[in-house]
């Protein structure tokens, strides 16, 4: 993943360590929902802060469940739902131990077409349909995983040149416009909603 420069944090710090660990991607990915991506994609930079240690998929698979929501919850939380939050990552790393030896590049690293990546990532806990779709595409379009039909998998987030995911976010502007994009987005299905409604 050198090279490249994740960009959805906006603090350079928590940046860097989403590009340099696999890890901590997935975590800020799990935590991107009912708060700002921003935050969210923040929150591993910070949980590392708090463990006084780097991210260990082991580690955080066999912290005391308590003791894991208790660090989420110190203020400010890392999460709306701290407590929850925190059982979803640790159901995630203890999924990346048993299946892939604690490795989260891993998940991504043996796919052998873009249908596999998209089972792996999906079969991953607080990763829905559409979630698991943005991260193809993220990995595809911003850290070049880009296994035979990664597009298709990904779709409609993979589009060349779209604005719609996390996965298009590569500067403070695009971050903006992608934001746009889904308060459109979102009005467009409000206002279908209500047509059909009446």
């Amino acid at each position: 993943m050198a090279g490249v420069g994740l960009h959805l944090s906006q603090i350079d710090e928590a940046d860097e360590l989403l590009t340099n660990d696999p890890l901590a991607l997935l975590i800020g990915m799990v935590l991107d929902q009912q708060i700002p991506l921003e935050r969210a994609f923040a929150a591993p930079y910070e949980l590392t802060r708090r463990l006084g240690r780097s991210l260990d998929a082991a580690d955080l698979a066999s912290r005391d469940p308590d003791e894991l929501a208790a660090i989420f919850s110190q203020p400010p939380a890392l999460h709306r739902f701290p407590g929850s939050m925190a059982k979803r990552v640790q159901a995630l790393c203890q999924l990346l131990v048993d299946r892939y030896d604690g490795a989260a590049a891993a998940v991504w690293t043996g796919a052998a077409d873009g249908r596999e990546l998209l089972r792996r990532v999906s079969a991953l806990p607080g990763f829905g349909e559409q979630k698991a779709k943005i991260f193809v595409a993220l990995l595809g379009k911003q850290l070049g995983v880009t296994p035979p039909g990664w597009r298709e998998a990904s779709a409609p987030f993979g589009e060349e040149g779209s604005l719609r995911s996390v996965a298009d976010i590569v500067s403070p502007e695009t971050r903006i416009l992608v934001r746009d994009a889904k308060k459109a987005m979102k009005a467009q299905g409000k206002a279908a909603k209500a047509g059909t409604a009446g």
